[in-house]
């Protein structure tokens, strides 16, 4: 090696004769190398003085004592999402319980997120994903790197990482039926993005509260939000175009509910009298807003300790994978 650049994992595969993915494998301890990969990889680590010494350790005890929260949103998306805080509160209190260190690593583009595998190959044990969506090929990478990795929420039903997930299409459907109960007859849906199964299963919730009550689901009264107040504010807009005589909304997250509000504000719409306002997460936004949100809580705290927990398992005692949806609570309040 010239000059005073570190090496790194594509200069050690180029070194070893192997692709990136095996190098990882290999410093994750994966059973998935030959022999005779394992052999060429190590060698060329240890010509290439690669790995700093603590990480050296860890070839030997295949521990780092590290785990990576990797949340592929930006600054802003990171700063203004209740969610995102409480989770992150959930993950440190359960990992301080260990001994492990946190690392939040955020994923704005596809440069970084092409990067993030070598980042974590030596540095972490593994990983707590958010924010999946169906094609996110992420999730896919860290499993062939052999690195545990848990996700929060899923990519869909067959999913086969470990997850822990909030009973999103139960709660989406309480929230419908409370509406429709109390004489609701037009009640639209800002929905998640439809690229992830929360965004999908919330939706579906909609649609199961409208067949139990035998109210027609008309598809005019569904918008794609983005989890935003922005999408909020622009969804429910478009609904009002659409449906001038809708008389309740079901936004699924408190955020786009907010925007929801100010539109209905800015529209001379009373809440509730015109129009009911429901919300999903409990944040602490839904208790001051006004009037006060009726929102589906989401115990994202006890998601992000969970996913902590579940990961330690995996990493220090070598646990099965685990996949564990968390019960919601609908919580009345003057919006609806």
């Amino acid at each position: 090696m010239t000059g005073n650049r570190r090496p790194t994992i594509k200069t050690v595969a180029a070194r070893a004769g192997v692709g990136r993915t095996t190098v990882s494998r290999v410093v994750n301890g994966s059973e998935l190398v030959s022999a005779d990969a394992r052999e060429r990889v190590l060698a060329a680590i240890k010509e290439l003085n690669y790995v700093p010494n603590s990480v050296a350790r860890g070839l030997v005890t295949n521990r780092t004592n590290a785990v990576a929260l990797v949340i592929p949103e930006s600054e802003s998306r990171l700063g203004s999402e209740p969610f995102f805080a409480a989770l992150i509160r959930g993950v440190s209190g359960a990992l301080a319980e260990s001994r492990t260190q946190l690392q939040l690593m955020l994923v704005r583009d596809q440069a970084e997120r092409d990067q993030l595998t070598e980042s974590v190959a030596t540095r972490v044990d593994g990983v707590l994903l958010v924010s999946v969506h169906s094609e996110d090929r992420l999730p896919g990478m860290l499993e062939e790197m052999g690195l545990p990795t848990v996700l929060a929420g899923r990519r869909d039903a067959g999913e086969r990482l470990s997850y822990v997930n909030s009973d999103n299409a139960g709660g989406a459907a309480a929230a419908v039926r409370h509406l429709l109960g109390g004489g609701r007859r037009r009640v639209a849906t800002i929905t998640g993005p439809l690229d992830m199964d929360v965004g999908r299963s919330r939706l579906a919730g909609w649609h199961a509260a409208h067949r139990e009550a035998g109210v027609p689901a008309e598809e005019l009264l569904v918008e794609a939000g983005d989890f935003t107040e922005e999408g909020g504010s622009c969804a429910m807009r478009l609904l009002l175009e659409r449906a001038p005589d809708l008389d309740a909304v079901f936004a699924a997250s408190d955020l786009m509910a907010v925007g929801a509000l100010a539109e209905l504000r800015r529209q001379k719409r009373q809440v509730p009298k015109d129009v009911a306002v429901v919300g999903f997460e409990d944040s602490v936004l839904a208790r001051h807003t006004n009037p006060p949100l009726t929102t589906v809580r989401q115990p994202v705290e006890e998601l992000g300790r969970t996913m902590a927990r579940i990961l330690t398992d995996i990493t220090q005692h070598g646990a099965p994978r685990q996949q564990l949806t968390l019960p919601t609570e609908l919580v009345v309040r003057e919006s609806s």
